[in-house]
């Protein structure tokens, strides 16, 4: 699973996912996201956000992959930091995936979907994630009506 938290100033935070399932990896399949598909991901939400992002990582193998790198240098809406959504993780270890023993990946699957699907609009969860980094904000959020 692969999530980016999406802050926009003005706008509620919002939660952007892609899960995968993974071919067997003994029989040539990936275990892991490619950078490809770290890069597609950030690049649908600069799409869907409108403008320059700031994605916050942790140090995973693909983040300092060379490709990766280039492709960071080569996009001037793409600036890379410290990561807020490394939270989100921490949430659903303590939540949903407490104490559970999975029966197969799809049981995994639905469990994950359905427990990000719960926090996906969860401004303040969210926003927890990002105070957990130091950073924060520069423009207010607009107060529910």
């Amino acid at each position: 699973m692969a999530a980016l938290c999406c802050y926009k100033p003005g706008e509620r935070s919002r939660l952007d996912y892609r899960p995968k399932r993974h071919t067997d990896h003994k029989s040539g399949g990936r275990m892991s996201f490619a950078w490809t598909e770290y890069r597609d991901l950030l690049i649908a939400a600069h799409q869907q956000l409108g403008g320059p992002i700031v994605p916050y990582w942790d140090n995973l193998n693909f983040h300092k992959d060379r490709r990766m790198r280039a492709f960071i240098d080569a996009h001037d809406w793409l600036t890379v930091d410290l990561n807020p959504g490394e939270g989100i993780w921490s949430v659903l270890r303590r939540t949903s995936r407490a104490n559970t023993a999975f029966t197969d990946r799809d049981h995994l699957i639905r469990r994950l979907r359905h427990s990000l699907r719960q926090i996906q609009y969860r401004s303040d969860i969210i926003d927890g994630c990002l105070t957990a980094t130091g950073l924060t904000l520069t423009t207010p959020r607009p107060q529910p009506q």
